[in-house]
Formats: structure tokens, sequence, C-alpha cells
């Protein structure tokens, strides 16, 4: 049987994602046939011993589903999902915009860039793009998107982003990218400590309850103002070592650090929480 606890946090976690489904109309069968593709999956690949192929009875023994089942789901093609390309390569332009000294400020805030560098002191968005895509996609088709997307905004030609991120105001599938990717992300870190994996991901919060709105609001404020402090600092530091591992040949490994900020009417108590079984002397 597997721990209570876990059943208690899956359907706690389970009832914001149910809502967002549900919204879409994205009904129970639907959900269940992606669950069982997505079981087979997971069991098929990171559940072999010593890289053997697993039997379709081995399968069955490990997710439940019927045997007919998965044979007919592993003769399935797997359905191909086009990944955004424009969320990728906005957040990767916007990460070089902050990241880089030629085109952000020493405090790490985004200068607003010329539309074509006419001075080689001041390189312009055109430059941004030509040192990030290094292919020939031209800087006005990015600009009028983002422009489109409420990413970025014109003023008295030149280009100035209107967050500290990539975070289209509108585009749907731009957004959908970063919740999948993020969400996977955070999943994966605690369920990785969950299962002693180490060293620990870092995996904390800060949570309280009995606030006023006004609290709530100051709170969300000061929680956007550290944040994009951190994400500054890190994004800076982590295209630094990207460009200076760029001749090495072992950079197959990834990072996303994330940060975010929930509020909403209900009691919980208060804390700085260390989650997905974290001890404190993981810490020093």
């Amino acid at each position: 049987m597997p721990p209570a606890r876990l059943v208690e946090a899956l359907h706690s976690l389970l009832r914001p994602l149910v809502r967002l489904l549900i919204s879409f109309q994205l009904t129970y069968p639907l959900l269940l046939r992606i669950l069982k593709s997505v079981y087979v999956e997971v069991a098929e690949q990171e559940f072999s011993r010593g890289g053997a192929p697993l039997s379709d009875s081995r399968i069955h023994l490990l997710t439940g589903i019927h045997r007919k089942e998965i044979k007919r789901l592993r003769n399935e093609q797997p359905a191909t999902v086009p990944t955004a390309g424009s969320a990728s390569l906005g957040a990767q332009l916007v990460g070089a915009w902050l990241g880089s000294e030629r085109f952000s400020n020493t405090d790490g805030t985004p200068r607003r860039l010329p539309l074509k560098t006419e001075n080689p002191s001041e390189p312009g968005f055109d430059a941004l793009v030509a040192e990030v895509c290094r292919q020939d996609i031209r800087s006005r088709v990015i600009l009028d998107e983002w422009l489109r997307l409420g990413v970025a905004r014109l003023e008295d030609n030149r280009v100035a982003l209107n967050t500290g991120a990539f975070t289209p105001d509108r585009g749907f599938d731009e957004k959908m990218f970063f919740f999948g990717k993020n969400l996977r992300d955070h999943i994966a870190a605690g369920a990785d400590n969950l299962a002693g994996g180490r060293p620990p991901h870092f995996d904390r919060s800060v949570y309280y309850d009995r606030l006023s709105p006004d609290s709530v609001a100051e709170l969300k404020a000061l929680a956007g103002e550290l944040g994009m402090r951190a994400l500054t600092r890190l994004n800076r530091r982590a295209l630094a070592r990207q460009k200076a591992d760029s001749a090495r040949k072992d950079t197959d490994y990834r990072i996303n650090f994330g940060i975010f900020h929930y509020s909403s009417p209900g009691q919980g108590g208060g804390g700085l929480a260390e989650a997905s079984g974290e001890s404190p002397e993981d810490r020093n």
C-alpha cells in the first residue's frame, strides 16, 4: 500500500490541476488515457533493470494496467506535441538582455535598446538577437511578436522590456510552455528529495495565514522585489558560466531555479517550510 501521507499530498496537489482541466474541458476519460500512456512510458524508461527492456507482464505488475492495454500503448506512435519555440527563444533573449553587461545596467535592470546598432558602444536590439540566435532571424520579426504578446514596448524608437522576465501578457502557448516546464521540475525536485536523493534539491517556502488583504498586498510586492533580485543575480552568473563552459565536452546538464508567490483565503499556520524531506543538517 502507498503511504497515506503520499495519497493525502496527491489529493491536495491534484485539486488545482483538476480545476484547470475542467475549465478547459479536459475530461476524466481523456486524462485517464493520458495517465495510462505516461505510466507505461515511465515504467519503460526508468524502472528497467540493467538497461534490459521490460516485458508487458513486468509493466503490468508495476502499473496495474492490463497487459493488452500495455501492448497497445507500446505499439502506438508517440504523439508529437510541438514545443513553444518562441517561448524558449524569448527566455534566452531576456536572459541575455538582463545577464550581459552589454545590454543591462550595473544593477541588472535592462537598458532600453535602440532598434538598430548605429554606435558600437551602444548595441541595439538587433545585436541582442544576433548574439543569442546565431542564425538568420530578423530582429523585427521577434520584436513584432513581443509587442503582440506584451513582453516589450517601443519608446522613442527604443525597445523596452515590460517585465524582468519573459512573461507574456498574451499568448496561451507560451504561458502553457512555462506552466508545464516549471511545475514538472518543481515536482521532480520534491519527488527526488522524498526518495532520499543526495544532495537534496533546494525546496523551501515561507507561509503565513491570518493576514489582512493589505498585508497580503505588501508581502506580494516584497516577494516580487526580492524574487526578481535573486533571479537577476542567478541569471547573470548562469550566463557567465554557460559562456565559460562552451569549450567543455561535459555540458549535458541543466538547472531550473524558480520563485512563486500565491495567496488565497484560508488557514494553514505559518513559518519557514523545508519541503520534501530536506532535513536541518542538509543546510550545513
